[in-house]
């Protein structure tokens, strides 16, 4: 991609962001630098501040300007119930859509050999000690439903078994919503596995 100038530069760190390739990376430069400067120049710096002030919680590990999160901050939660998510992206989403109260540990990725990411990159030792308190009676792993998020849910799991704390999976199977038809035959075996009593 050509880089010529700032407008060149522009649009090719645009192509950064998740999603946005080289036309899309165009649309938005242009419409930056021709109709809405100053939303872009207030986005520039709580961007730059976000990168310079933002790093991890010392409790769960997700994203946070302070040495404690907002939720780590929030005595109502209840402290008994710890949630497993790959990434920050996680705690927000299940934040938002459920009624969960409890704690969260963010493993920043997920068991992959291969790519070199084993239970220390993980901080697999940190959850472990959470474990060890005895402080913890519910673990919830909500690990993506890929090769990898299954085996660091088993992973974990038999980590949780080691210290006799009750380790739950979350449901993967058909959407909301959902028409069978459409449903590719991995999904359905899973949800069909993972039926329950009514």
């Amino acid at each position: 991609m050509q880089k010529k100038g700032l407008l060149g530069q522009l649009i090719y760190s645009l192509c950064c962001l998740p999603g946005v390739g080289p036309k899309t990376a165009q649309r938005m430069a242009f419409h930056i630098l021709q109709r809405d400067r100053n939303s872009a120049k207030h986005l520039a710096e709580t961007l730059l501040a976000a990168i310079e002030k933002m790093g991890y919680c010392q409790q769960c590990r997700t994203l946070t300007e302070y040495p404690l999160c907002e939720l780590c901050q929030d005595t109502s939660r209840e402290g008994q119930s710890l949630c497993v998510v790959e990434s920050p992206a996680d705690v927000w989403l299940i934040n938002q859509a459920t009624q969960f109260k409890g704690q969260y540990f963010v493993l920043h990725g997920r068991l992959s050999p291969l790519d070199g990411i084993g239970p220390d990159e993980l901080g697999l030792a940190q959850l472990e000690q959470k474990l060890a308190s005895g402080q913890i009676t519910e673990l919830i792993l909500a690990t993506n439903s890929t090769v990898e998020g299954e085996a660091t849910a088993y992973f974990i799991g038999e980590l949780a078994k080691k210290y006799q704390v009750q380790a739950s999976r979350i449901a993967h199977g058909v959407p909301m919503g959902g028409e069978l038809e459409f449903i590719d035959s991995g999904t359905l075996a899973h949800a069909f596995n993972g039926r329950k009593v009514l």
